[in-house]
């Protein structure tokens, strides 16, 4: 019940935002104004659901030291991508062709604002962290990890291996940077700064999604087993290895500050039960 009264509120703003930035998408400039109105709003509806329904202050989006967090994960998750075009672009499937869209890129900002802020809301700041209190943190991890790549098959592209991709590199590792800083600020700038890089600076497709129209006119070739095909690159190899790098360091951060949650006693005794049935 709890994950419900968090989740759908959220959801809904999500849904409205996406909704109306669908219709205006033609006008970059107000698909911006759109896309940053939608993830404030989203913030402080998540901040009163957790009030509401946990009687708590939401410390995992609090104010304080939230730029810094924010500007970390963005630098990490641009590097990371960046990553992935350079490895592509040494073995000849990537290159840049000229200056793309500068309209395009600022319609794209506003549209993976609010896309970063809506799903870090939802499948950490509510999924995962109501998930791991009852589970603990290796169970919530792999569920929600799971749940988030799932719900990538439903894009346009979408293909089995992109959806197990985003489970690892993206599902997982969001996971390991909240349950690392338990502050959703880090998990958001770093989801933003990966899907604008790929999208708006280096123009490729996110998650199956289609064509993008960013800062850079690029061209992908190669076999789609490396460049990750229809899906974009976050269906490549490079990409999952280093989601799993980052993943193994962040779940190496949380276990020295103490943040990773054990199983409970209660939810260990009905898993055991439920396997002995």
């Amino acid at each position: 019940m709890r994950l419900l009264k968090q989740l759908v509120p959220v959801a809904l703003v999500a849904f409205a935002g996406g909704a109306i930035a669908s219709a205006v998408q033609e006008n970059a400039f107000v698909t911006l104004v759109v896309g940053v109105a939608t993830a404030v709003l989203s913030v402080f509806v998540y901040g009163w659901a957790v009030r509401w329904s946990e009687r708590r202050t939401p410390v995992e989006v609090a104010a304080k030291g939230a730029v810094p967090a924010l500007g970390r994960g963005l630098l990490i998750g641009v590097g990371m991508f960046a990553a992935v075009i350079v490895n592509l672009a040494f073995l000849g499937y990537f290159r840049v062709d000229g200056f793309g869209s500068v309209t395009g890129a600022i319609g794209l900002l506003g549209f993976m604002t609010a896309a970063a802020v809506t799903e870090e809301l939802m499948f950490r700041g509510v999924l995962f962290r109501i998930v791991e209190q009852w589970a603990g943190t290796w169970i919530a991890l792999t569920l929600t990890g799971l749940v988030f790549g799932l719900v990538h098959l439903t894009n346009q592209h979408a293909t089995l291996w992109g959806a197990i991709a985003i489970a690892v590199e993206a599902g997982g590792m969001l996971a390991a940077a909240y349950a690392a800083t338990r502050t959703l600020w880090l998990p958001i700038g770093l989801h933003f700064g990966w899907n604008f890089a790929a999208a708006g600076i280096f123009s490729t497709e996110v998650s199956g999604n289609g064509a993008t129209h960013g800062l850079l006119h690029t061209v992908t070739s190669g076999p789609a087993l490396l460049t990750g095909g229809d899906f974009g690159p976050e269906g490549s190899p490079y990409a999952v290895l280093f989601g799993l790098l980052l993943t193994v360091v962040f779940l190496w951060l949380a276990r020295r500050r103490g943040n990773l949650v054990p199983l409970r006693r209660g939810a260990r005794a009905g898993a055991t039960a439920t396997l002995a049935q």
